[in-house]
């Protein structure tokens, strides 16, 4: 009668159990194999083999530094001096000035504003040139005026980037996501009772639902205020047939403000 086991079929047994991992044929004690960890010993580096780099930290996220620097900024004078002393931002190594406000803060109506373009750079003021009479002309039309002495007939502007993008061409985005923080906390410290985005950047980068072209003449909320897109002088210098339109947008602004409070 044949064996039960011989040689070749214990050796096959064996060949399997190495296979299967075993390497100890009795312990000293029972072994629990639930609690073994698959923990492995350090690799050793072979001779003349170059050292492991450890990994860089992760640059800090640029919006959260805005966000805290912005924050920290305890009235509009702080925060124009912290906007300006933002280094992650790069646009501001190719600008002339940084393009902070214009107007009364604390008046009833602000002005968010495409960022400034070359006469803007240069004159270190939200809107130059013949935009900049064409607006106080259009905000003269309906009683306001960025210079008028009192709150009530007064506006306050800002961009929504202080700096001019390099051959005014469209800001990145990026760029415009990373600063929002610092218009946000501006928005908040000016304390305004009704936005006007002034601007197709502006109405884009602030306003939800499409273009200016679409949206413009609608109220809507932005940063917990009314806001009102609006063509902005430039554009109606470039397309006066425009102007009847922002005509109408400009008097459904003076219709809120009539509004009783």
């Amino acid at each position: 009668m044949e064996s039960a086991l011989d040689y070749w079929r214990a050796r096959a047994l064996l060949d399997w159990q190495i296979e299967m991992g075993a390497d100890e044929a009795i312990l000293d004690a029972p072994l629990d194999r639930y609690t073994l960890t698959d923990a492995r010993p350090a690799a050793v580096p072979a001779p003349g083999a170059a050292p492991a780099v450890a990994p860089r930290p992760e640059a800090p996220d640029p919006v959260e530094l805005a966000r805290a620097a912005a924050a920290a900024a305890p009235d509009l004078e702080a925060l124009a001096a912290a906007m300006d002393a933002f280094e992650p931002c790069e646009l501001r190594r190719g600008a002339r000035s940084t393009v902070f406000a214009a107007g009364r803060a604390g008046a009833r109506v602000m002005l968010l504003l495409d960022p400034p373009r070359r006469d803007e750079d240069r004159a270190g003021a939200p809107v130059a040139g013949a935009g900049a009479v064409l607006l106080e002309r259009m905000l003269g039309a309906i009683g306001l005026s960025a210079e008028a002495p009192d709150l009530e007939g007064a506006v306050y502007m800002a961009p929504v980037l202080p700096w001019r993008s390099p051959g005014d061409h469209a800001p990145d985005p990026k760029d415009l996501a990373m600063m929002r923080p610092f218009l946000e906390r501006h928005v908040e410290l000016a304390g305004p009772d009704l936005l006007v985005v002034m601007g197709s950047v502006a109405c884009a980068a602030l306003m939800d639902g499409g273009g200016l072209h679409r949206l413009r003449g609608r109220w809507a909320e932005l940063m917990g205020r009314p806001a009102l897109p609006i063509f902005p002088p430039a554009r109606l210098l470039a397309d006066p047939a425009l102007k009847r339109e922002a005509w109408a947008d400009l008097l459904t602004l003076r219709a809120r403000l009539d509004r009783p409070r």
